[in-house]
């Protein structure tokens, strides 16, 4: 005997199916940021920049063999610069700041001080180390280029963490069909 029903069989699977809108696009989740060809290099001129800080440091202290105030900030210089060489590398940021504004901050500083010295050099006359200042110019101008490159930047911004969490997943760990009452 035949069914009196008028629904279909098979209709209460189908009835809840979420269909997806026509043209929208594709439903695949956005890709996964991946580390730019630029960090690792950033981040290796970030140590050259703590190398070449150590180096100034260690011609103040050889100068005077006695530990001092000024020697405080190519130690400062250095560490700065070594933060900023691991935030760019791993793609975190220090609080509300991105690791490429450490690491460019921590070049700049450094950059200014070595144009400076290879000015003062030159106006005293001693060609030989307006030359060395200006070779050593190269570490911390390739090392804030690089932080401030575009690819980078983004690697580090703040916030980036959120932007990487599994799609589908909501702010609360919550998946898409949950709600925060449990429904």
């Amino acid at each position: 005997m035949p069914s009196t029903s008028s629904r279909r069989p098979g209709a209460a699977a189908t009835r809840h199916r979420p269909r997806r809108p026509l043209g929208r696009g594709p439903s695949a989740a956005p890709p996964a940021l991946v580390r730019p060809v630029q960090a690792p290099f950033a981040a290796l001129f970030g140590g050259l920049v703590a190398v070449e800080d150590g180096f100034l440091g260690w011609l103040l202290w050889d100068a005077d063999r006695s530990w001092s105030w000024y020697l405080l900030v190519p130690l400062l210089l250095a560490a700065g610069a070594l933060a900023g060489a691991v935030l760019v590398l791993r793609g975190r940021g220090l609080g509300p700041v991105s690791g490429s504004a450490v690491l460019a901050w921590s070049c700049v500083l450094p950059l200014l001080g070595l144009l400076a010295l290879a000015l003062f050099t030159a106006a005293l006359g001693d060609g030989e180390a307006a030359w060395l200042a200006l070779v050593l110019v190269v570490g911390p101008l390739g090392g804030l280029v690089l932080a401030l490159r575009r690819p980078v930047r983004e690697w580090t911004r703040r916030g980036r963490a959120r932007d990487d969490r599994a799609p589908g997943r909501l702010a609360s760990g919550r998946g898409p069909g949950r709600s925060a009452r449990g429904r």
